[in-house]
């Protein structure tokens, strides 16, 4: 859930344990937490549990979702929502080994936005259908709902997104860039004065500069795949991506280091003053509010900046689908149960009290959100022309093809960079590349 960053990184980053003290251990959690799982249960009072595993939240929301969820079941079932691993590589590995063991433990998974292809691929998550379908369609996002869709069919429904916008200090920069060509102008003419100038943004070697590749060639009218997931497609768009993003590592805006900064370096960055702009999450706003109130007052938000000034910017999105395991044992509850735990009710809590960006569009007009979130009008636009990461089941290959290739930034050769990535997700399309 890299990009998940919403008010809290709730993602974490990207980071896989190793050693092979680690891999022993792991390979015991699939009979220990069913284990644990049984210890919990209500199957004896006749009232089953459904496990709900998901990112931890520190907020309370999720709790008091499965909370209510489990009241207004009237009894027909209870959610216990069981903390995951808070780096996104750690989930993805808890969840995998368990389903491939085909543990009926899990219920309702809380997938990343860009593993539903891949779980339904290896028939880990059941099709949603009927019903249920058309209430988890109804009312939701439209581009969220391409994160949950695999070959035409719906595997999980959208629980929370995210976007990035643009945040500038007003006070250097009294109207915000509309372009990537502009911003680094302003940048430039900042640097000439001597006054703060960087533009923050994610250029470490890991998910995150995958997500900046991916909105700039989607902005420049392009895509990282074709249009049904079979080879790279990338072409001028691509090259023109790769070339923005050299542009920007090797000219004043760059922060020195860029190469090894992810979204919260980015946040820090921008509260110490050192920056003028930020492509980054909302959840850096209320931590500029609390740790820089001064540097707050100047603090502003605008549209992430566009490629072409004709053609509107398409932001990566992020977020969390839910999804049911093929191996639960109450399959109908936990569709039941995971269509309440992202109503509107949960999903104005999560929002709320989590900093979790909604998918349903009703929630955008309740006067609570939109006091807490002064620019939802922007996040919402953001989302309603946003992109998706590629959908395919191969995606963590895809991403490490380009993440590895365009990193450092600086070091970026536009058109032999695309090259090396068409190659890369060639052979792993062709299930001969690397396995992560």
């Amino acid at each position: 859930m890299h990009a998940r960053c919403a008010f809290r990184n709730v993602s974490g980053q990207k980071g896989c344990p190793g050693g092979s003290r680690w891999l022993r251990a792991f390979a015991v959690l699939p009979l220990l937490a069913s284990v644990l799982a049984a210890c919990g249960s209500d199957e004896g009072s006749g009232r089953p549990t459904l496990n709900w595993y998901n990112f931890p939240d520190d907020s309370g929301a999720l709790q008091k979702a499965a909370d209510r969820c489990s009241q207004a079941s009237g009894g027909r079932y209870r959610i216990s929502y069981n903390k995951l691993p808070r780096a996104a590589d750690g989930q993805r590995q808890q969840l995998v080994r368990r389903l491939a063991a085909e543990d009926d433990s899990l219920d309702i998974l809380g997938l990343d936005v860009t593993w539903a292809a891949e779980f339904a691929e290896a028939r880990w998550i059941r099709e949603w259908t009927g019903a249920a379908k058309q209430q988890a369609v109804e009312g939701t996002l439209r581009v969220p709902l391409q994160t949950s869709t695999w070959k035409g069919k719906l595997y999980a429904v959208p629980y929370n997104t995210n976007t990035q916008l643009l945040w500038y200090r007003k006070d250097l920069v009294p109207t915000p860039p509309r372009t990537w060509a502009e911003m680094l102008d302003m940048a430039g003419a900042l640097a000439r004065q001597g006054k703060p100038h960087f533009v923050e943004i994610q250029g470490a070697q890991y998910e995150g500069l995958t997500v900046w590749f991916n909105t700039l060639i989607n902005s420049a009218g392009g895509s990282i795949l074709n249009a049904s997931a079979t080879e790279p497609s990338l072409g001028p768009p691509a090259v023109r991506a790769a070339g923005i993003m050299r542009e920007l590592a090797n000219s004043p805006a760059a922060d020195p280091s860029l190469s090894n900064q992810m979204e919260d370096q980015n946040r820090l960055a921008m509260e110490s003053g050192t920056a003028a702009f930020e492509l980054n999450y909302p959840f850096v706003y209320p931590s500029m509010k609390a740790n820089n109130p001064e540097l707050f007052k100047n603090f502003r938000w605008a549209p992430y900046p566009r490629v072409d000034p004709n053609r509107p910017a398409r932001p990566t999105i992020g977020g969390i689908d839910l999804a049911v395991s093929a191996y639960s044992r109450h399959p109908d509850l936990a569709f039941d149960a995971a269509l309440c735990l992202r109503n509107r009710e949960n999903q104005l809590t999560a929002a709320l009290e989590g900093g979790l960006p909604p998918t349903l569009r009703a929630v955008y007009d309740e006067p609570a959100f939109m006091k807490e979130y002064p620019f939802s009008a922007e996040v919402l636009a953001a989302l309603e022309s946003a992109s998706v990461r590629p959908i395919t089941p191969v995606y963590q290959n895809v991403s490490i093809a380009v993440s590895h290739t365009l990193s450092p930034p600086s070091g970026i050769k536009p058109e032999s960079s695309v090259n090396t990535i068409r190659e890369q997700i060639d052979d792993a399309l062709r299930s001969e590349g690397v396995i992560p």
